[in-house]
């Protein structure tokens, strides 16, 4: 089958280029680079920004490597005299990036250097993107050019327009301005299915990192000694022995499926190396119930409701049921855990469901020791039909049941929609809610700024036209809402040209509604008019380059029919409403809280750059838990794991009346910034008993910690603040692997800005942030709750710590400490200098002042010896360096020692819900401590003003003081060395304290002194 699927580059135009000709302007034309293919576009002579608004097609050779593939754009300006082109900057964009054509977004792309010292300036705008259209016709190639020349005579302006009139065709788009012409080249053509094409070539590259990671796996070495609380001069290193041992993270040595892991390196052992290999290795008996045939007539009407028991031992599983069917097509799968058998036969029996008793039909027996084994990537194994006997083991007449039975580990491909042992056991599951314990991957949808610019509004008609309209204009998309501010209509018409942000999720499906209404009394509205805006038809904006707006024509209030838009014969409002809609792709939509963001990428794909690492995490067990129910008489817990990393979250299943689960389930992400945070939770399963998911507990592992390459196995504490404290709930055992794929990719991060461009282009406020924030988590727990199996609203809330914006006094106090810790460093030095100048040790007194005659004598060495004292001390510091990742401290939260009215505080609901005594007295004690902060407050902001009124002469004395200290200091400094002074100076400072006075300084009197702002308070 022939390839359609081509890559489609338009060349738009070109901003604030350099000056090539000298004389202040460039004959600027683009070439295009991909695949062993060029193009180039016309010369636009003299012209700094040039528009081309041309399009070119190549041909894709390989489909299987465009990933690895990389699209140069190259802007030369075509000198005349010398017949070559000089080289004005490039962009490069890695096949990753490459989208269809209905997602492909115009990007304006800076161009960057070729060598170190090139002098490159402006932005080239592109618009790249896949198509596999039948209907572009192929035109003959361009010839080759020389690298050396660039150009030549066939290059003339006028012979290049005659060529494109010849070989061009139609675009598949339109454009608004300018003239635009198509190039294609397409000298091979493959014959891969067209429709297959894209799909691979945009999944192929996670495999392939994950196959680069597998063949270089580390070595084992020897664990190196740990120290912990060891004090360090001049630093503060926390350590394991800040709180309570019971509290902190424990480092494991398992056996996983790679090898045995010895202080994060892997050992390996002579067995072959499995795919989960962060994953203790399980056996499973699998039993896939297929279809049946021929089954004989049970009822008295003839026919039968048919449904399959699979038993081993004390577990059996059960399959759905069909009504008055003798064939039925199953198709489940069970999976026993091997470790857990108690029989040696596997029993297979196919059941009539009655209203009363159930009738046997007959079943199929297997011995154990002879089911064969299955590895992965052996094929599946392929089912065979098998005669039913009765319970004495003679055949039946009439009846067949195709089955497949195997052994095989979590690695099996039916691992996760299979039915398990530890799950199908329980009194609650049945064959129609067994979904709600299976392990299950989800995506959160891609979230966008919906931006609504309101300019103005036209030829409003209110109903009182005595009175004067104060309006505002509210948006609605979904269930959230946002309003411009009152405006007065002068006459009829009111301008706000005020901005309304939104979130909206991909697909576009809903509708943005927007009212305009009159307030026309307190708690009164009335609506003068609306218009109905598919989100679908709203454009895509990458950059904050401006762009016209456009007149909407509102409806009648009591229209609702979204299909009247485009009826001729509906009475049209003579009011209308200018707006500047778009969706916003350059910014990230925060969804969770900033500081645990899992994702960092911008909403448009285009933007996207290539992934940095894997991310790989093995759920290995839990333990220890705490009961969260009562089932028969005694308490158990039936607990999950959910976690998130980007816009990938996973659920373990759920294993049923267990306290110490085993999951041993692995899941990979690609990494694209280190300043991400993996979060784990653990919860109960609300399906099976309650109402309600109950939490656990959490972990966060931030990916900046890890080391590339280690194995990270630890034992989490999984700590919950409950309205009596803080508890441990149990302890979560994870192995957490960071495969590094490029690291000068990984190390040009640490340069970049840590979000995206729009975000400093268009900053957007704190109070936005949040706003917008609870709308983007209120769309994804919309959105996953909808799954199957759900993944409930308090779920979703609590990895997303959706509450992390109340108030808390605790975390208030935690703040509080952690700035003390930050100044702790600077006041320990600040401490050590003035026991240097109280001669408390007159041998370092000694030593600092010959240090200080040295750097005096020889102020070069100032700065060098700073950051070689850095130097030595992160050296020095490395040999304590944590070697696990860091975990919730219950001290550094101030989780330990709090108030039981502020934990009730804290977990009290907004609006709060408590009486008005206790109301009362929380407001009186918020206000003591709000007292304090105003007294310091004032205290800093009265020493800042005595330093501006210095020279403003509101004390005359003072200031008259200070400008006569200021000219003395002149001159003395004009003649005197600066080295000197200093040592005069320090020397002065570090006297002995003979020669102190215990009295305040002279300088210092004389600022106490001054004049502050507080006289003009009220």
């Amino acid at each position: 089958m022939m390839n359609n699927v081509k890559l489609g580059v338009e060349v738009i135009s070109a901003h604030d280029l350099k000056p090539k000709d000298g004389q202040g302007s460039s004959n600027a034309f683009v070439e295009l680079r991909f695949d062993g293919q060029r193009f180039r576009t016309t010369t636009k002579e003299r012209d700094l920004n040039p528009v081309w608004n041309e399009t070119f097609y190549f041909n894709i050779t390989d489909p299987n490597n465009l990933a690895d593939q990389t699209l140069e754009a190259i802007v030369y300006s075509y000198d005349k005299g010398s017949q070559s082109g000089t080289f004005l900057g490039k962009v490069r964009i890695h096949g990753t990036a490459f989208v269809r054509y209905s997602d492909a977004l115009e990007w304006h792309y800076p161009l960057e250097k070729r060598r170190v010292f090139d002098r490159v300036k402006g932005e080239l705008g592109l618009k790249v993107f896949l198509t596999d259209d039948p209907g572009i016709r192929l035109s003959n190639p361009i010839p080759e050019m020389d690298t050396s020349g660039f150009l030549d005579q066939e290059f003339d302006d006028d012979h290049m327009q005659q060529r494109r009139h010849d070989n061009s065709a139609p675009a598949p788009m339109n454009d608004q301005g300018g003239n635009r012409r198509t190039y294609r080249h397409l000298p091979n053509l493959d014959s891969l299915p067209a429709s297959n094409i894209i799909t691979n070539a945009m999944n192929q590259r996670t495999s392939m990192q994950q196959n680069q990671y597998f063949a270089n796996a580390p070595r084992p070495e020897q664990q190196a000694p740990r120290f912990f609380g060891m004090n360090i001069p001049g630093m503060n290193l926390p350590g394991v022995m800040n709180q309570a041992v019971d509290y902190a993270i424990r480092e494991t040595s398992p056996m996983l499926g790679g090898g045995r892991v010895v202080g994060g390196r892997v050992i390996r052992s002579q067995q072959p190396v499995s795919t989960y290999d962060l994953v203790e290795k399980m056996q499973f008996l699998f039993v896939r119930v297929v279809r049946a045939r021929d089954l004989p007539n049970m009822d008295i009407g003839g026919g039968l409701d048919p449904y399959v028991v699979v038993k081993v031992g004390n577990y059996k599983g059960t399959t759905k049921y069909f009504n008055k069917d003798k064939n039925p097509e199953w198709n489940e799968v069970f999976a026993f855990s091997k470790d857990r058998l108690q029989s040696h036969i596997l029993e297979v029996q196919v059941h009539d469901k009655d209203l009363v008793k159930d009738d046997f039909v007959g079943l199929v027996r297997f011995d154990l020791s002879e089911i064969p084994t299955r590895v992965p990537p052996d094929s599946p194994l392929a089912p065979q039909w098998y005669r039913l006997e009765d319970r004495k083991g003679d055949k039946t007449k009439n009846g067949e049941v195709m089955l497949a039975v195997w052994y095989g580990t979590q690695a099996d491909e039916a691992f996760p929609d299979a039915w398990h042992s530890d799950t199908i056991a329980g009194p609650e599951i049945s064959p129609s809610n067994s979904s709600l314990v299976r392990s299950k991957v989800f995506h959160s949808p891609r979230l966008w700024y919906l931006r609504v610019n309101v300019i103005e509004a036209h030829d409003l008609v209110p109903s009182e036209r005595a009175r004067l309209p104060d309006v505002y204009v509210k948006a609605q998309l979904g269930n959230h809402t946002a309003r411009t501010k009152p405006a007065q209509a002068r006459p009829n018409n009111a301008f706000w040209n005020e901005d309304l942000m939104l979130v909206a999720a991909e697909p576009f499906d809903d509708h943005l509604v927007l009212t305009v209404e009159d307030r026309v009394g307190p708690n009164k509205e009335e609506t003068l008019g609306k218009v109905i805006i598919p989100l679908a038809s709203v454009p895509k904006r990458l950059d904050d380059r401006p762009f016209p707006g456009k007149w909407y024509n509102l409806q009648r209030p009591s229209s609702t029919d979204i299909a009247e838009e485009n009826k001729k014969e509906r009475e049209r409002f003579a009011s209308k409403l200018h707006l500047r809609i778009s969706l916003d792709g350059g910014y990230h939509v925060f969804d969770e809280s900033t500081y645990y963001s899992c994702d960092l990428r911008p909403s448009a794909r285009q933007l996207w750059k290539p992934s940095i690492g894997v991310l790989e995490l093995g759920i290995l067990s839990a333990d220890k838990l705490q009961p969260m129910k009562t089932r028969d008489g005694k308490g158990t817990a039936d607990t999950f794991c959910v976690a998130r990393y980007g816009h990938k979250w996973i659920r373990t299943r759920t294993i049923i009346d267990s306290l110490s689960p085993k999951y041993n389930e692995q899941y990979t992400w690609e990494v694209y910034d280190p300043a991400t945070v993996l979060t784990i939770g653990v919860f109960d399963n609300g399906h099976l008993g309650s109402n309600v998911d109950s939490k656990i507990g959490k972990v966060r592992i931030r990916i900046s910690t890890l080391e590339a390459g280690r194995v990270y196995t630890h034992c989490y504490p999984l700590l919950v603040l409950h309205p009596s404290g803080v508890k441990k709930m149990g302890e979560l055992h994870l192995a957490v692997r960071f495969s590094c794929t490029s690291m000068v990719n990984l190390m040009s991060l640490y340069t970049k800005p840590l979000l995206p461009k729009m975000h400093y282009a268009r900053p957007l406020n704190i109070f936005q942030t949040n706003i917008l924030r609870q709308q983007a988590i209120s769309i994804v727990t919309a959105r996953l709750s909808r799954a199957d199996p759900p993944l409930r609203k308090e779920v979703v809330e609590y990895m997303c710590d959706a509450d992390a914006h109340f108030w808390s006094m605790r975390r208030s106090k935690a703040n509080f400490y952690r700035i003390c810790s930050v100044l702790q460093s600077f006041l320990a030095v600040g401490k050590w200098f003035g026991e240097v100048s109280l001669w408390k040790n007159p041998i370092t007194t000694v030593l600092v002042h010959l240090l200080f005659v040295m750097l005096v004598c020889f102020p070069e060495l100032i700065l060098p010896t700073a950051f070689l004292y850095m130097f030595l001390i992160g050296i020095w510091n490395y040999r304590f360096r944590e070697k696990h990742p860091p975990h919730m401290d219950t001290r550094i939260s101030y989780a330990e020692n709090v108030h039981p009215d502020e934990l009730d505080e804290e977990f009290d609901t907004f609006p709060t819900s408590k009486g008005a005594d206790i109301v009362r007295w929380r407001y009186d004690r918020l206000r003591s401590v709000a007292a304090q902060v105003q007294k310091v407050m004032g205290d800093i902001a009265a020493q800042g003003e005595r330093i501006q009124l210095l020279l403003s002469w509101r004390d005359p004395r003072a200031t008259s003081v200070f400008l006569s200290i200021c000219l003395v200091s002149a001159v003395v400094l004009y003649v005197t060395p600066l080295p000197l002074l200093a040592a005069l100076v320090a020397f002065y400072q570090m006297r002995h304290p003979k020669f102190r006075a215990k009295l305040p300084a002279a300088p210092v009197n004389f600022f106490k002194r001054l004049p502050a702002k507080t006289d003009y308070m009220l």
